[in-house]
């Protein structure tokens, strides 16, 4: 297990915007081997791109179509050539550079427990 980070107040936690996407297009990043390409919807009409550190895990077939919760106030970053605009949440059972005591590292993917639409507020 991985060491708590330092506490922080509400306002800090209230600046993060998160927010219900669907994947409507996944794919393997082309210059990283660890990266997948994701194009969300998050509700605003304007399609969105995050790249996500998760391929080892995830297959982008069985992305497409799932909706996942995101932080959409991220500023954009360039990764290895190609823009993310946020960041998914995902959840892991070791830190970043470890291994469980099966010897593999486990990454699930946040999603809603029920269908609701893009756009919808995480709170």
């Amino acid at each position: 297990m991985s060491e708590p980070k330092p506490q922080i107040v509400f306002d800090d936690f209230a600046k993060v915007d998160l927010r219900v996407a669907r994947i409507t297009h996944a794919e393997a990043h082309p210059n990283a081997d660890k990266l997948l390409k994701l194009q969300v919807d998050d509700g605003s009409g304007t399609p969105r791109q995050i790249c996500a550190g998760i391929r080892a895990y995830y297959k982008p077939e069985d992305l497409v179509g799932k909706s996942i919760v995101i932080v959409a106030n991220l500023a954009p970053r360039t990764i290895r050539g190609e823009e993310s605009r946020g960041m998914l949440l995902a959840a892991s059972d070791m830190p970043k550079d470890g291994a469980s005591a099966e010897g593999e590292r486990k990454v699930v993917v946040l999603t809603p427990m029920s269908d609701i639409p893009p756009g919808s507020v995480v709170s």
